[in-house]
């Protein structure tokens, strides 16, 4: 880009987010695209202490910034060196996070346009084996002294950035440094091709680590904005921070709807577990409707926190909700309340019956109870949610058996749906839980006309 002016910038620090660590040193190569016109390089005063890992890897301690400037008496500095010129920087979101952090708790409102030339190296040499500055230098003969300072790492950023505008005949810096340009705001590990084919279609994504493996799960109406959305702002929270470092990978499913988006969403936290989700997996069930046969042969039904090692009749996100249950249960089905347990009951309470009076036929409550189990297991409705496809020759089910999530799938359009077993015939079976099975009774109550095979909620649709 003719007439402009670059600051390549190299900065060490306590650690590895701007929120809670800071600058211990910084290092800016002001470059025309052809020379180096000027140079700023200076220790930091951190005012917290540096870990013993870090003086590890960097070799600064303490001592050596106990009379070095604190960033606010640099800041007016840095600010004129950095103003109307592109950030340059290897893995650029790193030093511009800290950089415009410090100088905003110093009173200055200043943004750039990016440039990464780690993801600039990968567009114009790729195939390399590591896109790290050191790995880099080793591949392409750059001289790199000074490691893990930032006078030295910042020398061989101006190098590599050198080479890269003399190698680059297509033109993908000038690209990538317009204002508008989406691949600097993309995490540094991820293939641009991985953003770029993302649909405006509903949806699930996953984002992979540098082993593979899924660390986040998301669902979106629309894949490729909600996917940006992560990558937008300057958030320098540290979770977000490694959160963009860790990603190396993205795919996706698109899905017909967003109900579907969301069933599968969670279906997929639940049964990857990745790193990064926080919200589904609030959404464990936590408590359970259990039955006990006590030593005088009464059976009671009680509400209990769910465990491993023992079967429950049903689950609930809350114990409100299972109390709830067993109170109309024992209504519907006349069941004495003495028998009924809202929290789990300890051993010894199943065998003091001798101080109840007036105590049911044991055979009668028995039954009363096994229909109770029986209704609740089997009388539950069971539909299914018929809406469009992902393309105008099919259509989406879901469908819901005795009021558990049984699957969903798609239909070909010219296929004929005449009873429940053609729509199962089309399904894939997934887990249910109790969330999943809110989210499709609400949808459900709200859209009956979408509903088919069950007489509740077709009564309602006519």
């Amino acid at each position: 880009m003719k007439n402009q002016e670059y600051a390549i910038v190299d900065i060490e620090t306590t650690g590895g987010n701007a929120s809670g660590s800071r600058i211990t040193e910084i290092a800016i190569i002001i470059h025309d695209g052809t020379n180096v016109l000027d140079r700023y390089e200076t220790l930091v005063n951190p005012q917290q202490e540096i870990p013993p890992s870090i003086f590890g890897l960097t070799g600064i301690n303490n001592e050596m910034v106990a009379n070095a400037p604190i960033f606010d008496d640099i800041s007016e500095k840095v600010l004129e060196m950095l103003t109307d010129r592109i950030f340059v920087a290897h893995n650029v979101n790193f030093d511009y996070s800290f950089i415009h952090h410090q100088l905003e708790q110093a009173g200055f409102k200043w943004t750039a346009r990016k440039l990464c030339t780690v993801r600039a190296a990968r567009k114009i040499k790729p195939g390399l084996g590591s896109y790290s500055l050191g790995n880099l230098c080793n591949s392409l003969n750059i001289s790199l002294e000074n490691r893990h300072r930032a006078g030295g790492d910042a020398d061989a950023t101006a190098l590599l950035f050198s080479l890269l505008l003399e190698w680059d005949d297509a033109g993908e810096i000038d690209k990538m440094i317009k204002k508008t340009a989406q691949d600097q705001r993309l995490p540094p590990n991820l293939p641009p091709d991985d953003f770029n084919n993302l649909p405006d279609k509903p949806g699930v994504y996953y984002f992979y680590n540098q082993a593979k493996k899924v660390i986040y799960v998301g669902k979106a109406i629309n894949l490729k904005k909600r996917v940006t959305s992560h990558f937008t702002g300057n958030n320098i929270n540290p979770q977000r921070q490694h959160f963009l470092r860790d990603i190396y990978g993205i795919t996706f499913e698109v899905c017909a709807t967003e109900l579907m988006a969301l069933l599968l969403e969670c279906t997929e936290i639940k049964k990857l577990w990745p790193t990064y989700n926080r919200a589904l997996k609030r959404f464990e069930a936590k408590f359970g409707i259990y039955q006990y046969e006590a030593r005088n042969g009464y059976k009671y039904l009680a509400i209990g926190k769910v465990s491993k090692f023992q079967i429950c009749i049903h689950e609930f996100n809350s114990q409100y909700d299972g109390i709830n249950l067993l109170r109309s249960l024992a209504v519907q089905f006349e069941i004495d309340h003495r028998f009924c347990k809202y929290s789990r009951p300890e051993e010894g309470d199943f065998f003091q019956n001798n101080e109840i009076k007036d105590l049911p036929d044991v055979l009668l409550h028995n039954e009363q109870v096994d229909n109770a189990i029986d209704f609740l297991l089997n009388n539950r409705p069971s539909f299914a949610i018929i809406d469009k496809g992902r393309s105008s020759d099919e259509r989406s089910c879901i469908w819901i058996e005795n009021g558990h999530f049984h699957g969903m799938g798609y239909i070909p359009k010219d296929v004929a749906i005449h009873d429940p077993e053609d729509v199962k015939s089309y399904v894939t079976p997934y887990k249910s839980n109790q969330y999943i099975e809110h989210l499709i009774f609400a949808y459900a109550e709200k859209h009956p006309g979408k509903v088919f095979f069950n007489k509740q909620f077709l009564s309602k649709a006519s």
